[in-house]
Order: structure tokens, then C-alpha cells, then sequence
């Protein structure tokens, strides 16, 4: 990924910064409000998800972010954890009332409706785990 890219410390506490990050890529690169309100979600429930739910892990989780004409691009990495693979976890029945659903799960199916493609890698060699998203941009 040529964009931009940023390693964070592995603590919710970094999400003001990685607000700012994304805030500043989005405003080069004129994003509009949809876009930047999609992309904020998106990153906060996967970067949440890997503080809170990874384990093992680095000090560190990398955030990276690129564009097109049509897209963006985000890519999370987080080296030295087990596998967990975000998206394989089983649909929320959100049609479902309170006791009809068991906790967990929700953040997912909200980032899986919001973007287009979501892809996960992962490397054994460095335990390295990989989430990459693909948003279009609103026209």
C-alpha cells in the first residue's frame, strides 16, 4: 500500500490519533462526510477488535490508507498474535430481538454492511495478521 501509513500504540487510548490520521488523509484527498463517517467506524471496530480480542500482539498496530478515483483503501496489521479471522464470524440475526441473540459479533456485521470488500490474511512465519477493506467512494 503506497498511501499513507502509521503505527499506533496498541491501546484504545490511540484512537484520537488515529482519528487524526484519517481525518488528515481524508481532507488531501477530499473525501466526503459519508466516506470519512464509514471510514472512522470501520477503523475503530477493527482496531478495537484487535486490541481488545487479538491474542498475543506488539506494541504496535499498523494503519494504512490508500485511494483511487473510485476507492479507499484501509489495511490494519497486527504482528505476533494467534489467528482470529474477523470475517468468518457467523451472521447476526439483528432481526432477532434481545433474547433471541448471544453477545458479540454486532461491530462486524456493522463494518461488513458498510464496505465493499473485506479480506484477511494471515502469515504463520511472524504471526502477522492482516485485515484489508475496500470502500467506493460516495459520488
Amino acid at each position: 500500500m503506497a498511501g499513507a501509513r502509521r503505527e499506533f500504540p496498541r491501546e484504545i487510548e490511540s484512537l484520537d490519533q488515529i482519528f487524526a490520521f484519517l481525518q488528515a488523509f481524508a481532507e488531501e484527498h477530499e473525501f466526503d462526510a459519508r466516506t470519512v463517517f464509514c471510514i472512522n467506524l470501520v477503523v475503530e471496530e477493527l482496531f478495537t477488535n484487535m486490541v481488545r480480542h487479538n491474542i498475543g500482539g506488539s506494541d504496535t498496530v499498523t494503519l494504512g490508507l490508500d485511494h483511487d478515483d473510485e476507492q479507499v483503501f484501509l489495511e490494519l496489521i497486527d504482528i505476533d498474535v494467534e489467528p482470529f479471522d474477523e470475517s468468518t464470524v457467523d451472521a447476526v440475526p439483528v432481526d432477532a430481538g434481545i433474547d433471541g441473540r448471544r453477545p458479540g459479533g454486532l461491530g462486524v456485521h456493522l463494518v461488513r454492511s458498510m464496505v465493499d470488500d473485506l479480506e484477511y490474511e494471515y502469515q504463520i512465519e511472524d504471526r502477522r495478521m492482516k485485515i484489508s477493506v475496500r470502500k467506493v467512494l460516495e459520488q
